[in-house]
């Protein structure tokens, strides 16, 4: 009984619903940090991003978000780049 008040049969309900599938997917980069190198190292992580962002084959970027790693001193020893984006 409710199914007919919802608009009908499951069945035609099911037919009228259009089907959209956003498939997201998440690409990880990172870089090692050495002293005196820190600038060349993040020029090199950008390139890379770049060039993976401009192969194409995705509609838009939803998330970009770096991180930073830490030895056991606290001392900041690399970077890690999430790129979450929709195909």
């Amino acid at each position: 009984m409710e199914a007919r008040e919802a608009g009908g049969s499951p069945e035609k309900r099911r037919d009228n619903i259009k089907e959209v599938c956003t498939m997201f997917k998440v690409r990880t980069f990172m870089s090692p940090l050495k002293i005196f190198h820190t600038m060349e190292e993040l020029s090199s992580l950008d390139d890379e991003v770049n060039a993976f962002v401009a192969e194409g084959g995705m509609k838009r970027i939803v998330s970009a978000s770096d991180s930073c790693t830490t030895d056991d001193t606290g001392a900041t020893i690399g970077i890690i780049r999430v790129i979450a984006y929709e195909t």
